[in-house]
């Protein structure tokens, strides 16, 4: 997808040459600040370290620098893809299988800037299940929150990495509940978040194994969206966003200590929290938000959810992916 190339024309002072008689030179210009454009960013769950890159590019301006301010909208009831795809709002946080599903029911949202490289999706176990690989899950009983959305998805690409159907597992809808169900062991092994429940169970004292989606298939993950109309009408808009959040992605790879301070201002009772546990989970997070290219989206790993997708039946025909999402707005 090409677009106009946004020049910037920087214009020197003039020189003005005579001797002491001359025309005084004029005053300085003045430029009157243009205002901000308000963005509501939905971001689909409650405030939390994983945020930190969104915190750390609103507490340092640099969303502001880029002429924009930024809103965080946690509400349950905000609908962002759909939002975005109707062109009511500019810009929302979402994963790779929301953008392919959304586009199949004609929603022209695109997908600008890979936050997640990885897919955070896993399988946790006890260690005495001895349940380390995909093959390992064979005819266990599983919990996840239910059969939708990224956990289901995740879990069925591993048992596809494995060569295992659905039917060849049992499946428990236990909502989030997958740390009280593990170690009430009610369940034999859980759909978790590779950076947030497993942490939990070890600082609990639990062993657990994990089976990590992202080590056998690489999926597209959560990032930021736009849509058609924003990227042909507004492309300098897109671009300004994505940067900042790219800058703000940087800080926090760079200085998660930094990053995790400033997280205390915008995560209710973070201070009062295990300090310990919740900075590993944004140690955990970071991992897997490194890139060679920071927000690129990798296309084998959109191929990846769309075959994905097709085989659990969420698609009934392939997508044109290059519609789906772009790299046009990171830096080469």
């Amino acid at each position: 997808m090409s677009h106009r190339a946004i020049l910037t024309l920087l214009f020197a002072g003039l020189l003005l040459a005579g001797c002491a008689s001359a025309s005084p030179s004029l005053p300085p210009a003045t430029h009157t600040p243009q205002p901000l454009v308000n963005i509501r960013l939905p971001m689909g769950y409650i405030p939390n370290v994983q945020y930190a890159p969104f915190y750390v590019a609103s507490e340092k301006g640099y969303f502001r620098e880029a002429g924009l301010s930024v809103e965080f909208d946690y509400s349950f009831e905000t609908d962002g893809v759909t939002l975005v795809g109707t062109n009511n709002l500019q810009f929302s946080l979402a994963s790779g299988e929301q953008v392919l599903l959304a586009r199949a029911q004609g929603l022209p949202v695109v997908y600008v800037l890979s936050w997640w490289q990885d897919y955070p999706v896993a399988v946790a176990a006890k260690t005495e299940q001895n349940i380390r690989t995909p093959a390992d899950l064979a005819g266990k009983r599983i919990g996840l929150p239910g059969l939708f959305g990224a956990s289901y998805i995740g879990l069925r690409a591993l048992l596809d990495s494995a060569g295992l159907q659905e039917n060849q597992v049992t499946l428990d809808s236990i909502g989030f509940n997958q740390v009280e169900a593990l170690l009430a062991n009610q369940e034999q092994a859980v759909v978790v978040y590779a950076n947030n429940e497993p942490i939990q169970l070890k600082a609990q004292g639990v062993d657990v194994d994990v089976i990590r989606v992202a080590d056998y298939v690489s999926l597209a993950s959560n990032g930021l969206i736009t849509n058609e109309t924003i990227i042909a009408e507004r492309p300098e808009l897109v671009q300004r966003m994505a940067q900042a959040v790219l800058r703000g992605i940087a800080d926090t790879l760079n200085n998660p200590e930094e990053a995790f301070e400033i997280c205390k201002k915008y995560v209710e009772g973070l201070d009062q929290a295990n300090q310990d546990v919740q900075f590993e989970v944004l140690q955990a997070s970071i991992a897997y938000w490194q890139a060679e290219r920071l927000g690129y989206s990798n296309p084998q790993a959109w191929e990846n959810m769309q075959k994905t997708l097709l085989s659990m039946g969420l698609l009934s025909q392939p997508l044109d992916l290059s519609k789906a999402y772009t790299n046009d707005f990171i830096a080469p």
